[in-house]
């Protein structure tokens, strides 16, 4: 479960998608990681609360579905499969990116496909392979960063030369201070933060499938703040202390990018083979999620009644391959759009976990106000203030994207998608 909730936490959005964060910020990205990490585990103990709140409960769906209603779930149910699935389009596009370092003649598109045939395969087999293979891709990325990290500090401590300096603290401020572009690209950077954090709430998911959930999801939950603080903001530091962060591309992994620059090459293939394993990893969980969320759905009714069958090991093999096939529109959107199809899928999956992520909080809300004198013991910390700030701070994310012009369409789509599925909702309830 642990390493379900890192696998879910450290992906494509940290190793690939932080080259245009820093692009964007500078060196404040690191204030953007800490205050997007400390919102994210608000949100996460609001959603651990819901869960062991009933023992019966599957996934945070069906609390959803207590607390706002069936036309909610319905709305989250499948708002939260247009998440992982656009995520996972996301993770695809930075596998064909990534293979391309060492095989540069090899078209994008190529990449995605290979993976999906790959990980649908491994999803078919059983959970239990499905939670050994996101566990060790887990640990090579917890490796990985460790060792940078760790990396970054001997260097610094050493003040080690490399192209254009020494490696130091002063590199966050000596290159336009530490907000380089203003508050304004401090504000834009948190499109790309919160894209790092999505997926964490699949802990919500895996409920039904652990052995012990009162004592596994508060551990995940609870590591939270740790993994924030060593893996997001300590990695960052590393980066911008040994490299200058206007000298990072973001068309490749700012891990990559580090050790070329330094002149360790074999490092950096290295961790080019790490950044690939991520992506796969996050491609994996993305795969586990969306054919749970459409079981989930056609279990309820809100999805065609075929999609709610298992298989005798307990893998819903239709939801799994309906998912799985709608993923090889990445192939072709990597073929037509190469350059800007992993902007565009990040921001619209960015979008959709927000507005999802502000369902389970307001569920919260409404559960709280219902079951004041009979509270488990594990509870939202600071409520009903930490609540509010969440929700506060989500939909300041929201308004926020309608302002950049790059992201203002991806908005406008994905709210519209919202309205439609509430509006359909009585159509597809009546028949």
């Amino acid at each position: 479960m642990t390493m379900i909730a890192i696998g879910g936490a450290i992906g494509t959005g940290l190793f690939l998608g932080s080259g245009s964060a820093i692009h964007s910020a500078g060196p404040s990205i690191i204030l953007s990681y800490l205050i997007v990490g400390i919102i994210t585990f608000f949100m996460m103990r609001a959603l651990g609360e819901l869960i062991l709140a009933d023992p019966e409960s599957r996934s945070f769906l069906e609390a959803i579905k207590k607390y706002l209603g069936k036309r909610a779930e319905f709305v989250a149910g499948w708002t939260y499969w247009a998440c992982w699935l656009t995520l996972a389009m996301a993770d695809l596009t930075a596998t064909g990116i990534y293979l391309r370092y060492w095989f540069p003649w090899l078209p994008q598109w190529v990449g995605p496909l290979a993976i999906i045939v790959l990980l649908l395969l491994i999803n078919t087999v059983n959970v239990g392979l499905f939670g050994e293979l996101e566990s060790w891709f887990s640990m090579i990325k917890v490796i990985a960063i460790v060792a940078l990290s760790i990396t970054g500090a001997v260097m610094i401590v050493l003040h080690t030369p490399v192209k254009g300096g020494n490696v130091s603290l002063t590199n966050l401020v000596n290159h336009g201070g530490f907000f380089p572009t203003g508050w304004w690209g401090f504000l834009l950077s948190f499109q790309m933060v919160v894209f790092a954090f999505v997926g964490v709430e699949i802990v919500g998911q895996t409920a039904s499938e652990t052995a012990n959930p009162e004592q596994d999801i508060p551990k995940a939950i609870n590591t939270l703040p740790v993994r924030i603080g060593l893996f997001y903001v300590g990695s960052m530091l590393a980066i911008m202390s040994v490299y200058p962060w206007n000298e990072i591309k973001t068309t490749s992994s700012p891990f990559v990018q580090v050790f070329m620059g330094i002149g360790v090459t074999a490092a950096a293939g290295i961790l080019n083979f790490v950044v690939l394993t991520a992506a796969m990893s996050a491609t994996n969980s993305a795969i586990f999620s969306t054919s749970r969320s459409l079981y989930s759905l056609a279990r309820n009714g809100h999805a065609p009644k075929k999609l709610s069958s298992l298989t005798k090991k307990a893998i819903p093999l239709n939801a799994l391959t309906t998912s799985s096939l709608i993923l090889f529109v990445v192939v072709i959107l990597n073929y037509v759009m190469p350059a800007s199809i992993f902007a565009v899928v990040s921001t619209v999956s960015t979008i959709c976990f927000v507005i999802v992520w502000l369902m389970i909080m307001w569920a919260h809300i409404v559960y709280r106000n219902q079951n004041k004198a009979s509270l488990g013991k594990f509870r939202m910390p600071g409520y009903p203030v930490t609540s509010w700030v969440t929700i506060i701070f989500y939909l300041a994310v929201l308004a926020l994207l309608f302002f950049i012009p790059t992201t203002q369409l991806a908005l406008i789509i994905s709210i519209l998608f919202v309205v439609v599925l509430a509006i359909s909702y009585s159509f597809v309830r009546k028949a």
